[in-house]
């Protein structure tokens, strides 16, 4: 039975989406918190002694710029509070929890972008984080880079560890899609950067990105939403929940469908996530979660800078010739269990997840996934001879196996079997953290995580040659540093880290005049990354600077290509290096309403600052790493009223072109778009917005595929979409 018929098809989804949307909640609705109606998205917490001798010190703010994002100012719904998830952490707890790390971190709240943009993208969630490149390529998929990682991956992604509720997203070998991510189901996303990722067993450059869904305990668990714009572009969500007893569940479900920017990018997706929990006591609770998508998505390809620049709704002849489709559908499981001790708590679970992805490119690739895998962790927070001290320890183990099909693409149908194989991943990664407040407002955090990996490739087809072989990893990732609180609402840190990338099954090379380098021959990529910083709110003011610099051996980059496609093997050593600045400030107050409640002009920016080079390399010298802008720039100006209404100006700005290839010899060009958004929400029931982008119609280039030595007729690009107007409406309760 194919995975489509398993989901029930896109009938069946569309039901689960009816009934979510006329199911009512047997328990009380309920506002969000004061805490989290305020205007920055995240905030500062007092110490909250639930316990004498586990009293938490204050933590400064997370990050400084998606405040922005929501428009939103206190609201003046006043509801009753109900006992919150063991397993489910609310924004606060999680904020809390994301403020001990000594270095780039950042929590994005759903109310940053889900209630005032359309929501479409993973560009749309993370676009106010400094050190964040993402720019859309076509349907949901995006080029994701986190302090220059993954520079060289032109499909699909790697360098980053994707997590749905902590259970990941990325396949056991690293792959990641972001098909499967709806930007309207989550609560709130963390991101760690880099090495601060530890807690995941993250083993990249990038770090980790965890997307949280809410449990039925949340506060307005029901809800409804419609979203509709340019280029065919309509989504309905529908979200449903509550509580019974010790039970809580929750669901959301959302369809949508657009014709694209450009031609041959028409698709449509359905996904559905849900949860269900049980308290034994108010220190024990179990979840069990479900996830599935059913995604369909016509894939434009990647075109010259000419024809980006000039015909950008364009798509590349040979991707229309071939029907290229990028079809995936999904079915993820898994149980998260919570306990609560007296000084410790202990968090473990298991998980697993089905994918099959049909994606006729080149060739008709036919995979199926299976991964499972489980995971344990332990905090323990106390006194110890009147120091405080917080040790995490844990183990998370990922498996998974590819049933590996690739055959002749006849104009979007299978043809003739051109290879099979097997390909069995295993990580295993064990990892401790530990705190030490020698100072009530300083801690020393050292740790380390050793990391055991394996690839094993069964070759089936053999006519070609048996590309059967194995390989193996063992890798030690030691990290220290120092967390100041200055004041409740400021923090300081710096830290040293250690990251280790194990290569996936795609990193070889092979090809007419370049040597042939099997997966089993390539290296780990290993990084010490230095890190110092700072982050803060005030009442009127939000703000986080780092400064970073990685040092990197044996990255995986595009050394070579083949029939104009890049081969990632691994380079020398290069450098990252790089300024993250976010800023929100209220700029004028009290301009037409005064008191507690007043209005204002409130400016939220973000910028990146990146210098990624080879260094010394035989081949490239000192050129830089291509991929990335140097400078990018997102920033809007919100004039906020008490009672919920909001507009603004916003623009994205990247006031340099960056290279395509690792010679330097083809860049993209610089470009400016403008945006402008209106809409209402006041923190209740209602919500609705109103939002154009590329205002000018600006032709652009959104991202860069890239390559080792580029020609000005390099099909490279993919074009920034046009001008675009989107409008949303939303009730929940």
């Amino acid at each position: 039975m194919s995975r489509y018929s398993a989901l029930g098809g896109r009938s069946a989804l569309c039901g689960v989406l009816a009934a979510a949307a006329i199911t009512t909640s047997a328990s009380t609705a309920f506002a969000q918190s004061e805490t989290e109606a305020t205007l920055p998205t995240v905030t500062v917490t007092a110490p909250k002694p639930a316990r004498a001798h586990r009293a938490r010190i204050s933590r400064g703010v997370a990050r400084a710029t998606q405040n922005g994002g929501a428009a939103r100012v206190p609201s003046h719904v006043v509801v009753p509070a109900m006992p919150g998830s063991l397993t489910v952490a609310t924004a606060q707890q999680a904020l809390r929890e994301i403020q001990q790390t000594p270095g780039g971190v950042a929590l994005v709240t759903a109310d940053a972008y889900k209630n005032s943009t359309v929501a479409n993208t993973i560009k749309d969630v993370l676009d106010y984080v400094p050190g964040v490149f993402a720019q859309p390529k076509w349907g949901d998929d995006t080029r994701l880079s986190i302090r220059g990682s993954s520079l060289s991956r032109n499909f699909h992604l790697r360098g980053v560890q994707l997590y749905m509720d902590g259970i990941p997203i990325n396949t056991a070998d690293g792959y990641g899609d972001f098909q499967e991510i709806d930007p309207t189901a989550y609560k709130y996303v963390q991101v760690f950067k880099g090495g601060n990722a530890l807690r995941f067993g993250a083993n990249s450059l990038g770090g980790a990105i965890n997307f949280v869904t809410p449990s039925g305990r949340d506060p307005f668990v029901n809800g409804v939403s419609m979203d509709a714009g340019s280029f065919g572009f309509w989504r309905l969500q529908a979200n449903a929940g509550g509580t019974n007893g010790p039970w809580d569940g929750f669901v959301t479900a959302s369809t949508q469908a657009s014709d694209g920017f450009r031609d041959h990018s028409f698709g449509h997706a359905t996904r559905v996530s849900g949860n269900v929990g049980y308290q034994f006591s108010p220190d024990f609770e179990t979840r069990f979660y479900l996830n599935a998508n059913e995604v369909r998505q016509r894939i434009p390809g990647t075109v010259s800078k000419a024809s980006a620049l000039t015909s950008p709704t364009t798509a590349a002849a040979g991707n229309v010739a071939l029907d290229q489709q990028r079809n995936i559908d999904t079915v993820r499981l898994a149980n998260k269990t919570t306990i609560r001790f007296d000084n410790t708590t202990v968090d473990f679970g298991v998980f697993g997840v089905d994918r099959h992805l049909m994606h006729p490119i080149f060739q008709w690739l036919d995979y199926h996934y299976q991964d499972y895998g489980g995971f344990a962790r332990v905090t323990d927070d106390r006194v110890i001879n009147g120091f405080r001290n917080r040790l995490v320890a844990g183990v998370n183990v990922l498996n998974g196996r590819i049933d590996n099909k690739q055959y002749a693409n006849l104009a979007g149908q299978k043809g003739p079997l051109l290879s099979s194989s097997i390909d069995s991943s295993k990580n295993t990664s064990v990892y401790v953290e530990d705190s030490f407040y020698f100072l009530p407002n300083v801690a020393a955090v050292a740790g380390t995580q050793f990391l055991y990996a394996t690839r094993d490739r069964k070759d089936r087809f053999l006519s070609d040659g048996d590309q059967s072989g194995s390989t193996s990893f063992s890798l030690w990732s030691p990290k220290g540093g120092l967390l100041w609180q200055i004041d409740p609402t400021w923090q300081a840190y710096a830290n040293v880290s250690r990251s280790a990338e194990v290569p996936s099954f795609g990193e070889s090379a092979n090809g007419p005049g370049i040597p042939t380098i099997p997966f089993t021959s390539i290296r780990p990529q290993r990084a010490t990354t230095y890190e110092v910083g700072t982050r803060g709110k005030r009442p009127d003011l939000t703000w986080e600077l780092t400064a970073y610099r990685a040092e990197i051996k044996d990255e995986l980059l595009c050394i070579y290509s083949a029939f104009g496609n890049c081969n990632v093997t691994n380079a020398d050593r290069t450098v990252h290096q790089g300024i993250e600045a976010g800023l929100g400030v209220a700029l004028f107050k009290n301009i037409f309403v005064r008191g507690d409640q007043a209005d204002r002009l409130w400016l939220n920016m973000a910028y990146t600052y990146n210098d990624f080079r080879f260094d010394n390399d035989a081949a490239f010298g000192n050129n830089l790493l291509p991929g990335a802008p140097r400078h990018f720039v997102r920033a809007e100006v919100l004039y906020k009223h008490p009672s919920g209404f909001y507009i603004g100006p916003n623009v994205e700005w990247v006031p340099q072109g960056y290279f395509a290839d690792s010679a330097n010899t083809l860049s993209t060009d610089a470009y400016a778009i403008y945006g402008l958004k209106a809409g209402f929400d006041d923190g209740g029931k209602y919500s609705a917005y109103i939002e154009a982008r590329n205002i000018a119609n600006k032709a652009y280039i959104a991202s860069a595929s890239v390559i080792d030595r580029a020609t000005a007729t390099s099909p490279l690009f993919e074009p920034g979409t046009g001008r675009a107007v989107y409008a949303g409406f939303k009730v929940r309760w």
